[in-house]
């Protein structure tokens, strides 16, 4: 193998074990074939979903739109430091494991397990909220689908179109990672750069017809809080970049590792200006503040600023395109990362078993597809406190993954860099999880948060009684 190419020798005193051969299960390893496009529509493309249509009203009430604008440009900055670390890290131990594989490098088993588990929540939690968006959307454009009604959660209908609609597209994700990464790798390419071209055209024709005027105001409360509320979403938006090393392991052999940081910096990158580029948009083509109320304000405000409905089935193929592709790309890192835990003896083993024609981890795949189902049936209620849990539990694996490189002792300047990413991940767990901080969490985001601890911790003690019988055999 050519010197740089995956998998990777490191420079900090450590080899990377990881590689497909070592982590081989029967022989039968993940197939190889994914080059750095790849990589990094997996990157953006399951970082940016369809928030930026679903609710863009909450980002503005938040923070207006210069407050928007600079939370998701001063947040995006600050995962920089973090992207440079994932960089590094997937480069010396290209492991699906991830955060799981760093953390067991230098701290205790039950930390790694812990770091697991928050970011399979960090993903895993993304694919019912993407099932729910469909439907929504679906609703948008052909009301009759907002029909029949089973039951309400929070206040909110669950519609049974809907259901059906958000069961077929977790069924069609689910064949198609079960199928291969390269069929999945195709459909989440010709998704990405599908979106940004539809961006790009709505952008450009709405903006024509904006005005300066309709900006205030700049901010819903004051500088510094607008911009905090805004900020504390952001991990949960911009979570995606780190799941390029959840496929490290998939690397086409003429694959160079160097490949990876670029992929994951140039995920973030692209992704702050979509982010910031988006909210300016709405902010700059019409009076936003009077359209908050409106379903799917983004289409609303550009269709008023055009005076014609095309835009909207602009607005909305783009948005089902990066639905598509957000909701792919979670499932697919959340499926390998519950893959690697359970080949890591952390989560039952038979999650780790790769089918031996395809060369996916099938059964993981099976797992994600249902779990997403069930709990899609929770409806609309469950898409903002998504957002506020799914920030917590990515900071979470963040601040983990950047502690574990500084304590594996790399040059000076890149413990610096490692340590202002846990710093950062830090931060973005505390304005979250202290009371007193605006926009901390409410009740029912502390429940679901306790209820995925409290699985996880069940799991593990299962774990770790049939790791204990085994031994006493």
């Amino acid at each position: 193998m050519a010197s740089g190419q995956c998998p990777a020798s490191n420079g900090l005193g450590l080899h990377a074990s990881h590689n497909l051969t070592s982590v081989s299960n029967n022989l039968i390893t993940l197939a190889r074939k994914l080059r750095v496009v790849d990589y990094f529509t997996l990157g953006w493309g399951t970082m940016v979903g369809v928030g930026w249509l679903v609710v863009m009203w909450d980002w503005l009430l938040r923070g207006g739109v210069l407050g928007g604008v600079l939370g998701f440009a001063i947040g995006g900055a600050l995962l920089l430091p973090i992207g440079y670390v994932y960089g590094r890290l997937v480069m010396v131990m290209p492991d699906a494991a991830g955060e799981v594989a760093y953390t067991a490098k230098v701290f205790p088993p039950a930390i790694s397990f812990a770091t697991g588990w928050m970011m399979v929540l960090a993903y895993f939690i993304v694919c019912p909220w993407e099932a729910v968006a469909v439907g929504k959307i679906a609703g948008y454009i052909f009301p009759a689908l907002d029909s029949i009604e089973l039951y309400r959660i929070g206040g909110q209908p669950v519609y049974l179109p809907r259901v059906i609609i958000g069961l077929g597209l977790t069924g069609l994700l689910t064949l198609l990672n079960y199928r291969g990464i390269r069929l999945s790798a195709t459909f989440q390419n010709w998704t990405a750069f599908g979106t940004l071209a539809l961006f790009v055209v709505f952008v450009a024709c709405g903006v024509s017809k904006g005005s300066p005027r309709n900006f205030p105001p700049l901010f819903t409360h004051g500088a510094f809080v607008s911009i905090l509320l805004v900020m504390q979403i952001v991990p949960y938006y911009m979570t995606g970049f780190e799941s390029v090393a959840k496929a490290a392991e998939e690397c086409s052999p003429q694959f160079r590792a160097r490949g990876f940081s670029k992929a994951i910096l140039m995920s973030i990158i692209v992704g702050i200006l979509f982010y910031t580029i988006v909210i300016a948009a709405v902010g700059y083509v019409a009076p936003w503040r009077e359209l908050t109320n409106e379903k799917f304000m983004t289409a609303v405000v550009f269709e008023r600023a055009m005076g014609s409905r095309w835009i909207v089935s602009v607005i909305l193929a783009a948005a089902l395109l990066s639905l598509l592709k957000v909701f792919n790309g979670n499932f697919i890192a959340s499926s390998r990362l519950l893959f690697a835990m359970g080949r890591r003896g952390l989560l039952d083993r038979r999650v780790a078993e790769i089918h031996p024609r395809n060369q996916t981890p099938a059964v993981a795949v099976v797992c994600i597809g249902l779990a997403t189902a069930v709990c899609m049936f929770l409806g609309d209620a469950i898409l903002v406190p998504i957002s506020e849990v799914g920030s917590v539990a990515s900071a979470a694996g963040w601040m983990a993954a950047c502690a574990a490189y500084f304590r594996m002792r790399p040059a000076p300047r890149e413990r610096m860099v490692a340590a202002v990413g846990v710093t950062v991940g830090l931060l973005m767990i505390l304005m979250k999880v202290v009371p007193g901080i605006p926009g901390h969490f409410s009740g029912y985001e502390w429940l679901a948060l306790g209820v995925w601890s409290a699985l996880g911790l069940g799991l593990g003690w299962r774990q770790r009684m049939v790791r204990a019988a085994v031994i006493a055999k």
